[in-house]
Parts: structure tokens; C-alpha cells; sequence
């Protein structure tokens, strides 16, 4: 029986069980594949801003999230900023979890892996993680600023004065 998953509302035999299983299946996909893994980063962030109840619980597991969808799509997913993210959310990290928006993107899991050509991929994780980000648009001031505070705040790296 079709159901809806309860994070992205894609209609599934399975709901929300078979959607974290599609997940499931792009990871190894992705680890064993260094075609698709280039873009693992920004499906994990698309996927858990999709799916906030499992993947954002927490203030910091949230503003992770959500400041990596903001890289992906704003910085072109540098990976100095993503580190500087990651410095800055290690230990005691200042944030609040927002409230989540509700749709947050019509394009899903299921539209990325309808597409098995690596460019194609990359192409429909890009336009999830822009659909997705778009879905947030409530919360872009917010998560700008956690970027901005980040790469002001947190650019040397941990231990290091």
C-alpha cells in the first residue's frame, strides 16, 4: 500500500520506512561509487532538511543541516566553508532549533534516483537541495547569519589559539 512518507511526502509502498531505505541505498551507492559520492555531502543535508524530525532532533544537528544546504547551494560547497561549519558546531554551539517549514520541496529522493548517469545526478541533487533550500526560505536570514557567525567566529580550527 502507497503511503506518504512523513518528512518529503513522497508516496511510497512503504512510507516513511522505504524513503529512509531509498536514503539507504544512495549512501552505499555513494561509498562505493566516487562518481556519486561528490555530491553525497549536499544529498545528506537535502535529505535531512527534508526528514527534520530524524535528522535535525537537536538545535545542532538542525543549524548542521541547514548551514550545509545554505553552503551547498549559496558557496558552491566549499569545503573550507563546510569545515568552518563544522569547527563552529563542535562543543557548545549557540543556536536554537527554528520551527520547520511544512511542504519542504516538491522534489524528492525518488526524482534523484530516477536519474542513474552520474552528471544526471549531480544535476537532480542540485536541484533537490534548491528545492529544498527554497522550502526554507523563512529561514534563510537565520541560516546566513550561522554561516556568517561561523566563518567570523570559527575559522581557526579547533586547539588552535
Amino acid at each position: 500500500m502507497t503511503e506518504a512518507c512523513v518528512g518529503c511526502g513522497l508516496a511510497i509502498e512503504g512510507g516513511t520506512q522505504a524513503c529512509q531505505a531509498l536514503f539507504d541505498g544512495m549512501t552505499l551507492r555513494a561509498m562505493s561509487d566516487m562518481r556519486y559520492a561528490r555530491v553525497h555531502r549536499l544529498t545528506v543535508d537535502a535529505y535531512a532538511m527534508q526528514h527534520p524530525d530524524r535528522y535535525g532532533r537537536s538545535a545542532k544537528s538542525f543549524a548542521a543541516h541547514l548551514t550545509g544546504l545554505c553552503c551547498g547551494v549559496e558557496y558552491a560547497g566549499s569545503e573550507a566553508t563546510y569545515a568552518t561549519l563544522q569547527r563552529w558546531l563542535n562543543g557548545r554551539s549557540p543556536v536554537e532549533r527554528p520551527e520547520v517549514p511544512a511542504p519542504r520541496g516538491a522534489f524528492t529522493i525518488a526524482d534523484v534516483l530516477a536519474r542513474e548517469d552520474p552528471s544526471a545526478h549531480s544535476g537532480a541533487v542540485d536541484r533537490w537541495a534548491r528545492t529544498t533550500w527554497e522550502a526554507y526560505a523563512a529561514l534563510h536570514s537565520l541560516a546566513r547569519a550561522w554561516v556568517a557567525t561561523a566563518l567570523r567566529e570559527g575559522a581557526e580550527p579547533t586547539g588552535r589559539r
